[in-house]
């Protein structure tokens, strides 16, 4: 089984957010294969989709950003996923709106709801898809910044963003090797 968690904030005053990134992009593997979140468990909204003879749950916490680690942590123990069949997508402030990066491994890089899963599981070693929101610009502060929408422009390139992150994501439950994966798709 494999676990993909995509990060954000709950509620609709944070929908189409910087911080919602994550979010965005479960909702478009839900679009493009007609699921829905089906269960609420775990402090999550959450779904079991079967693909290629495989089980993936596709999961959004709302525990709010900051204490992701809580719902990922019991969720993984009670289906006894492994760490390695896990892949968390996040936006990343030092990408560039629309790049997106693969990683097996790194630190939180600021990113709280990072930070939190790296507590949980004591460990930095597992798969995320990082898609680029940009630093603040203007005198903005982070935290101004990750809340707010996007701009028009930049919406076109995070909407493209999403897309190749997806992409990506059913090549690696496809069968393609994560390394794979980081080749093909961290461009």
């Amino acid at each position: 089984m494999k676990l993909i968690l995509g990060l954000g904030n709950p509620g609709s005053k944070y929908n189409g957010s910087r911080h919602n990134i994550g979010f965005d992009a479960i909702d478009e593997i839900l679009t493009r294969h007609q699921l829905e979140m089906t269960e609420q468990k775990f402090r999550s909204d959450y779904t079991i989709w079967h693909r290629n003879g495989e089980r993936v749950l596709l999961m959004k916490p709302f525990t709010y950003m900051n204490l992701s680690g809580e719902a990922l942590l019991p969720t993984m123990s009670y289906y006894g996923i492994d760490i390695d069949d896990i892949l968390v997508i996040h936006d990343d402030l030092d990408l560039d709106p629309g790049r997106v990066r693969f990683r097996k491994k790194g630190s939180s890089g600021g990113q709280n709801g990072v930070k939190s899963i790296i507590d949980m599981l004591g460990t930095n070693e597992f798969k995320r898809a990082k898609i680029g929101i940009g630093r603040p610009q203007g005198g903005w502060k982070v935290v101004d910044h990750v809340l707010a929408r996007f701009t028009a422009e930049d919406r076109i390139l995070v909407d493209d963003a999403v897309d190749q992150t997806v992409d990506a994501i059913e090549a690696w439950l496809d069968g393609k090797d994560f390394q794979h994966v980081m080749s093909e798709y961290n461009k």
